[in-house]
């Protein structure tokens, strides 16, 4: 009920009138007339909108920001050319800049090693069509170990390391040919693990020795994560390594694996899940694959393992298929988390594979390749919501370096005469770059390992569906540093600027922004005004110091 129905007709035309007029005014409250708000956006005239910052609202505490070296890298990492494959490794690594300034690669602070199941050297025998799709296996026939297997992936492995990444996930898609159900490393056409039964702990012995060699040959995995995307039937279809898995099937095989990590002395701890998509944590269980989180951190559950030895206490999903419409995007994320706080509210969420696949509701296209500005926006709008709605302490990538005429990369390889030509690329290749790579950027680039997450709004929206499809903030802070970063999305296509709310109390007056754009890909800029300046459909990501 209105309440100003209960007065005299004379008096409510005073209202109309005095609203109107002060919507009229050049400038407004701080608090807009709600007569102004029309579908979350302030519709007054407003010269200052305002960045706002609440550095005592404390959210999540960010973990990492990573990706995968599936597929190529197998090829790449032995090219002959150094300086290739060493810039391949700047752009995903490198914390340096160049000479004006400008960041070489975009730090990511977490490097995913895919555990090979022997598919490669089956061949065509494989039933994988694509070469680049099979991979290497240490194992042998004979039960012995060849560490001289995935050599062009142990290059990435010590690159990433070389340029400064500490953090680990090793990741097998497949159990080695040698213990599937079909001696393929392809998947069963249905939801169950392509495993023999006497194989569980053959598997997990398996994947521990795989651990203790990097470990003691100097790159400890962190993480290992033993499944991937378990709710597809791999197998009907066969195009790479990958095996379905009921929730009771995964249960069993990690009470096996958890304590053989911890009696092997490993610091190792299981990252599961890995999810296809985000419903598949609180739904999409009618053939006992889905409502992850409650089957395997509520206590009731029969597929309890939250108790397991070796357990990181994280559950993973992937963003496909997840984000739009701009309700979509929320409310699936929202759901999780949700589903999350009402099982485990101290359960961390990981975004752990993501990449542009598909028609995305009729705007974007995984194919063919595309990496203009359109597409590093929507990479950017993906992460900014798993980040602010999910509330995910770790985001993590797919392809990293992708050879296909397709949108899921973020660096590019060409064939040497700018083709697509696979077998050619095996040994040489063009190396580019992306806009999905530098969008990824603004976020992992900066916001570091151990920042936390802060309160952030933009003063002329309130409606996360609004934001969706204009402007888009987060924040975060290093409390030990009093260091802050802010990235705000611009989606429209006119530039806009807001002011930083006079709240926010800066240490130094230099804010140093990062842009890319149509144009710029982390591009440079100090300034000591408070007056930002967000380029037509752009990633802006702020830098400075509070007090």
């Amino acid at each position: 009920m209105k309440k100003y129905t209960k007065y005299p007709l004379f008096f409510l035309g005073l209202v109309v009138v005095a609203t109107a007029f002060c919507c009229s005014k050049v400038k407004t409250e701080t608090t807009p007339d709600k007569g102004c708000i029309v579908s979350g956006v302030n519709t007054c005239p407003q010269v200052d909108p305002k960045i706002v910052v609440n550095f005592s609202e404390e959210k999540q505490t960010i973990h990492s920001f990573g990706a995968s070296d599936a597929w190529s890298t197998k090829f790449i990492g032995k090219w002959s050319d150094a300086s290739k494959k060493n810039q391949v490794a700047d752009y995903l690594f490198s914390l340096e800049n160049d000479s004006e300034g400008n960041p070489k690669g975009i730090g990511l602070s977490m490097w995913r090693f895919n555990i090979g199941a022997g598919s490669f050297e089956q061949g065509t025998a494989s039933g994988i069509p694509d070469e680049y799709r099979r991979e290497e296996s240490f194992l042998k026939a004979d039960g012995s170990y060849d560490w001289s297997k995935q050599a062009g992936q142990q290059w990435f492995l010590t690159a990433a390391k070389a340029r400064g990444v500490n953090k680990f996930l090793a990741f097998p898609i497949s159990p080695p040919v040698q213990f599937t159900l079909n001696n393929k490393a392809s998947g069963l056409p249905n939801s169950h693990l392509n495993l023999k039964g006497d194989q569980k702990a053959n598997f997990a012995d398996f994947l521990v020795n795989v651990l203790q060699h990097f470990s003691a040959t100097g790159t400890t995995f962190n993480y290992l994560s033993p499944f991937n995307e378990p709710q597809w039937n791999w197998g009907e279809n066969p195009s790479q390594e990958g095996t379905g898995a009921t929730n009771s099937e995964i249960a069993d095989f990690i009470r096996i694996l958890g304590p053989k990590i911890k009696s092997a002395g490993l610091s190792t701890t299981i990252a599961l899940g890995e999810a296809n998509q985000w419903n598949s944590l609180d739904a999409n269980n009618s053939d006992g694959r889905g409502d992850q989180i409650n089957q395997f951190f509520n206590k009731s559950s029969a597929n309890y393992i939250g108790d397991v030895p070796s357990m990181e206490h994280l559950i993973s999903a992937h963003s496909y298929f997840t984000t739009c419409p701009n309700t979509d995007i929320i409310n699936y994320r929202m759901n999780a988390l949700n589903k999350k706080n009402a099982v485990d509210p101290s359960l961390q969420l990981w975004q752990s594979e993501f990449g542009i696949l598909g028609d995305i509701c009729g705007q974007l296209n995984g194919f063919p390749k595309n990496v203009s500005i359109d597409y590093g926006l929507y990479v950017a709008k993906v992460i900014h919501h798993d980040l602010t709605v999910a509330n995910v302490t770790s985001w993590q990538w797919w392809l990293a370096v992708d050879p296909y005429n397709y949108s899921d990369g973020l660096v590019y390889i060409n064939d040497p005469s700018g083709g697509y030509d696979l077998n050619a690329m095996k040994n040489d290749g063009i190396v580019s770059d992306s806009k999905q790579l530098w969008s990824f950027g603004n976020f992992s680039r900066f916001i570091r390992p151990g920042m936390v997450r802060v309160g952030a709004n933009l003063s002329d929206i309130n409606d996360p569906v609004t934001s969706a499809g204009t402007q888009m903030i987060s924040a975060y802070k290093d409390p030990a540093t009093k260091q802050f970063v802010i990235v705000i999305i611009n989606m429209a296509g006119s530039q806009k600027t807001y002011k930083l709310d006079p709240g926010l109390k800066l240490g130094k007056p230099e804010i140093t922004s990062y842009v890319t754009s149509a144009s710029k890909n982390l591009k440079k800029m100090v300034s000591t005004s408070t007056d930002i300046v967000l380029e037509t459909r752009s990633v802006t990501t702020l830098t400075g110091t509070y007090l």
